[in-house]
């Protein structure tokens, strides 16, 4: 039986003061013993934390209870061991970054694709009139995603709304927008609106949901999640690996980041060419002077960075959230 949870979520809800909710709400977390990453906004909450289901039971409790957030919808996941090292809670611009120079433009609480639950996904998904459009990073959709799906060539979700121009094709059909939780279709779907798309849809609790509840039929690979585990099984009933190990073209379902930092990319590589390359993507990375030792797993601990004697200073007289580059790219 598992000792751990690991929870998903996300909730678009306006927040006051969201830099000081930032603050308090990190301390909450470490209160519970949580460990986890959090990005708090003025539109709201996304997350993924994880702890005992003791703890786990008092956070959701503790959130549904806040009457900005009683609708979120947790997806849970048992796990062996917690999917964090430790307890991040930061105050960012959106939950999500749209790439909009004014994302006040856009509001998933006003406007947005119509929410399907997994069973009408499944169901809908193959009609003749259908494009099924994965709105993920490619990092993401390269080791999963749904069968006959429409990728992006994108690097970050900030990319999308530049994208949207090459869907221009398909106006006239009805948009199935899906990504790892629901989070970034609330924002994709009302782009989509916004260019005048007329029937979008997406993924009510996207394909982790999809895959507790419908099993995951037709979802080729694994689903990427943003933390330690760094992809997860879906698929119960058709299961299909569609990954291959960028050095050597064999198929395998394993992700890892490059051992070199100054590179740090994720991307697919068999065990025999991890060991090979010492778990870096190229020659040159494995030359690299910093590169990290490898163990097996492609997962590396953020180094604390150098002290900042000037920031130190600053925050003697007001908040400032901890920045930095995650080593875990895009954020769901």
């Amino acid at each position: 039986m598992a000792k751990y949870q690991t929870l998903l979520y996300y909730c678009y809800s306006p927040i006051e003061d969201a830099e000081q909710f930032a603050a308090e709400h990190l301390e909450f977390c470490k209160s519970l013993g949580l460990v986890g990453r959090i990005i708090v906004a003025n539109e709201g909450l996304n997350g993924t934390v994880s702890g005992t289901p003791e703890a786990c039971k008092a956070y959701m409790k503790a959130v549904h209870a806040d009457a900005r957030f009683n609708k979120t919808d947790f997806k849970i996941d048992e796990v062996n061991e917690p999917s964090f090292i430790k307890m991040h809670c930061r105050y960012k611009p959106e939950i999500v970054h749209s790439g909009l120079r004014n994302p006040a433009v856009i509001d998933p609480n006003k406007e947005t694709g119509k929410h399907l639950e997994p069973k009408d996904f499944m169901e809908m998904k193959d009609q003749e009139d259908v494009v099924i459009l994965d709105v993920r990073s490619n990092y993401e959709h390269a080791v999963g995603r749904f069968k006959n799906a429409v990728t992006l060539d994108i690097e970050n979700f900030r990319e999308f709304p530049e994208k949207i121009k090459e869907l221009e094709q398909f106006k006239d059909k009805k948009i199935l927008t899906y990504c790892t939780g629901g989070i970034k279709c609330e924002k994709a779907s009302a782009l989509l609106l916004k260019e005048g798309f007329k029937d979008v849809y997406q993924l009510h609790g996207g394909i982790i949901k999809y895959g507790k509840e419908v099993k995951g039929k037709d979802f080729e690979g694994q689903c990427y999640v943003f933390d330690n585990r760094v992809t997860v099984d879906v698929n119960k009933i058709n299961p299909k690996i569609v990954s291959t190990c960028r050095n050597c073209g064999k198929v395998t379902p394993k992700m890892i980041n490059c051992a070199n930092p100054e590179c740090n990319e994720h991307f697919t590589q068999c065990d025999a060419c991890g060991w090979e390359m010492d778990g870096c993507c190229s020659t040159a990375c494995m030359e690299h002077p910093r590169k990290r030792p490898y163990d097996g797993t492609g997962y590396y601990v953020k180094l604390p960075q150098p002290v900042n004697e000037e920031k130190i200073s600053k925050r003697k007289h007001k908040y400032f959230p901890p920045k930095g580059k995650s080593t875990l790219l895009d954020s769901e």
